[in-house]
């Protein structure tokens, strides 16, 4: 039986008539505006992420595609659009300038100077939002990366290509450890971008200024977006600050990257999504909110020689409430890095500066990002100061103790005390081994309690002045040699006995 092709030829008759380019132009006209946000009829042809221009010198955000109208973020001069302003899209996804000339400079999220020093010139963009380097492309991390921060680099140590998340309640000092670890690198060869999101501008200035007093400037480069600007702004600029490092990290080399503060950017999020009728979820979160972490951070990592050997290590700041590590963002940022370093507000009010809880911080890498000096002096001050810990809890109920307990309070309280360090004097990892030593042998038992930092300062110089050679040794091998120990035993005993007055009289 013939086949019937009447219906197949009427299907391509029809087809053969229909008009398949759009008959939308490239613009759009705004609708409504308001709160940083503009809705746009048209603009049927705009990407997701793309740049539009709105009035002919305002720039927005392609944000939301909606069947009839586009949602955009406005990235700057939001005031100044009105209602009925032509929209024109530009073909071009949202991207940062970046140059090696943004060292020492400050700038906006679209890679422009804010600082008043001149204007930079880039002429290379670098896509805020990237893929991260696929498994293939990394190897583990075993750098360390050099805080200047004796109880970070000995208990909880950062390797280069880390995530290590920095947590705590307000004013408990997250972001003097930031300042510090910056300073520290002036030596180490390491580029750092400050991130600073939804601070106040005071707070930023005074950042700026604390870093050209130490010589940090030269090496670092502030992305701002402070409270003032507009929320999109903070949104962005975590992402700005990664591709600015991604431009450093193409070239081989390190990079640390502070995002102060994680909590303001999701803040800034919701803000926007909300703004957008999103739908919310959990604390009015959008649905994607772990996401938009995330994809930021997985772009921390450590390559291998033959994509360049490079590294990103991020050091994501986090606000909690009242200790609250439970709470949705904090969670959530947690999951995603290699580790927390956990301020509290208790340790900070009883004069415990930096005012890390050691039991509540962990590295999940640990020892591989240590030198093998500080591994061998460090192995057991965690254990002593959780033990320490734990047994001041219970010390304060009974006034009865053993031998034993009261020798474990005695070093725990001592090392507490050894590990109290100002955030303005980062210290060299070779005076930290020293000073770890010192601690975790017993060598300060015999020290007065209110007397251990002069002794530290007074020890470290006398050995730096008097036995040279034990800090040369250590600096080349990286590891302490044995008859590097026999010089340091014998050189604690000659400066506790030139010190009387800083030791526990032998009849107490």
């Amino acid at each position: 039986m013939a086949k019937d092709t009447s219906i197949s030829f009427d299907i391509k008759e029809t087809l053969s008539k229909v008009n398949f380019e759009s008959d939308s132009a490239p613009t759009g006209k705004v609708t409504s505006v308001g709160d940083g946000v503009a809705m746009i009829d048209g603009l049927a042809d705009v990407a997701m992420g793309e740049i539009v221009e709105i009035a002919g010198d305002i720039k927005g955000l392609a944000f939301n595609l909606n069947e009839k109208e586009v949602g955009v973020i406005l990235l700057d001069q939001a005031n100044k659009v009105r209602e009925g302003d032509m929209v024109h899209t530009t073909g071009e996804l949202l991207s940062v300038k970046v140059s090696d000339n943004f060292l020492g400079r400050v700038v906006n999220v679209l890679g422009e100077e804010i600082d008043g020093k001149g204007e930079l010139k880039a002429t290379k963009r670098y896509p805020l939002e990237k893929i991260a380097p696929g498994v293939m492309s990394r190897k583990s991390v075993d750098t360390p990366l050099q805080t200047g921060v004796k109880a970070i680099d000995a208990i909880i140590p950062i390797g280069r290509g880390q995530r290590q998340l920095i947590i705590g309640d307000k004013t408990t000092g997250k972001s003097a450890i930031a300042l510090s670890t910056i300073i520290n690198q002036k030596h180490e060869d390491v580029v750092c971008v400050y991130v600073a999101i939804g601070q106040k501008r005071s707070f930023v200035s005074q950042t700026i200024s604390t870093l050209e007093k130490y010589g940090a400037m030269a090496h670092t480069i502030v992305v701002a977006a402070t409270a003032s600007d507009p929320a999109a702004q903070q949104y962005i600029a975590p992402y700005a600050g990664t591709a600015i490092a991604e431009h450093f990290l193409e070239q081989g080399k390190d990079v640390l990257v502070i995002y102060d503060d994680l909590t303001k950017h999701a803040w800034a999020y919701r803000e926007v999504s909300l703004l957008l009728r999103r739908p919310s979820g959990r604390e009015a979160y959008p649905g994607d909110v772990f996401y938009l972490h995330s994809r930021l951070l997985e772009r921390a990592c450590r390559l291998n020689e033959e994509h360049g050997g490079g590294s990103i290590t991020a050091l994501p700041v986090i606000e909690t409430q009242a200790n609250d590590v439970s709470a949705y963002i904090p969670t959530n940022v947690i999951s995603i890095t290699d580790g927390q370093i956990y301020l509290e507000a208790d340790l900070f009010n009883a004069g415990q500066r930096p005012a890390i809880n050691v039991g509540r911080s962990v590295s999940r890498v640990g020892s591989a990002a240590q030198i093998k000096a500080m591994k061998q002096v460090a192995g057991q001050m965690r254990l002593d100061l959780a033990q320490y810990r734990e047994l001041a809890a219970f010390a304060q109920f009974s006034s009865d103790l053993d031998d034993k307990t009261k020798k474990q309070l005695d070093r725990g309280e001592r090392l507490t005390e050894l590990l109290k360090q100002h955030w303005e004097n980062p210290m060299p990892v070779v005076d930290q081994v020293l000073s770890i030593w010192a601690g975790g042998t017993g060598r300060l038992d015999t020290v007065k309690v209110e007397s251990i930092k002069e002794w530290e300062t007074a020890f470290i110089a006398f050995i730096h002045e008097k036995h040279s050679d034990v800090v040369k040794s250590i600096q080349k091998e990286k590891k302490i040699l044995d008859e590097i120990f026999e010089k340091l035993e014998s050189a604690v005993q000659t400066f506790n006995q030139n010190h009387p007055e800083w030791m526990i009289p032998e009849e107490e």
